[in-house]
């Protein structure tokens, strides 16, 4: 099912539906499996003989689908492919996008916002984001004064992300992907 929520498209309709176009782009998009093609093709070809109703018939066309050789050395395929249909089904990139968005205008001066990430999509999206907030004039260098007015609307508290250390990877392992970031609200900026 995947869905946090009990309305919308499941994982299911997502892997017996749709065109295997689509099941490409959302392997490659949001899983960033090298493989897609090939398991999107197996998906379709699968699905025409009876309908995928369980994660293991899944993970079997997904196992098929890879070279032997890349799954002893990889064993990741599965998780990137759950990863994509989950993100597909929840639109977690389209919410995180909104979320951002919003926190600019919530957010007052001196206020910080904190976000933590668990994969590279989001650290992406995050990362580009905070870069643009604390992004500020625009003019060519060789201007003597700024003309185009824009100024940071935050800044950095830390450069890097901060990432678990070996005692809290010891107590959390699931804690190995996070990341947490940190951008202070400038006071300059007015209301």
């Amino acid at each position: 099912d995947m869905r946090m929520s009990q309305s919308g498209m499941s994982a299911a309709d997502v892997v017996n539906t749709w065109s295997q176009e689509e099941l490409t782009r959302i392997l490659f998009a949001y899983g960033e499996e090298s493989f897609a093609r090939a398991i999107a093709r197996n998906i379709c070809q699968a699905r025409q003989e009876q309908p995928i109703t369980t994660t293991l018939q899944l993970a079997e066309i997904v196992k098929s689908s890879v070279p032997q050789r890349v799954r002893r050395a990889k064993k990741k395929e599965l998780a990137k492919v759950f990863q994509a249909l989950r993100i597909e089904v929840n639109q977690e990139m389209e919410a995180l996008k909104e979320m951002l968005l919003a926190a600019t205008e919530a957010l007052k001066p001196g206020g910080r916002l904190v976000v933590i990430t668990y994969h590279s999509l989001e650290d992406r999206m995050v990362k580009q984001q905070f870069a643009k907030w604390c992004q500020g004039c625009t003019c060519p260098p060789d201007f003597p004064k700024c003309v185009c007015g824009k100024v940071p609307q935050g800044k950095l508290v830390n450069r890097k992300p901060i990432v678990a250390d070996a005692a809290e990877l010891e107590e959390n392992r699931r804690s190995r992907s996070a990341k947490l970031r940190v951008i202070e609200r400038s006071a300059a900026i007015d209301e």
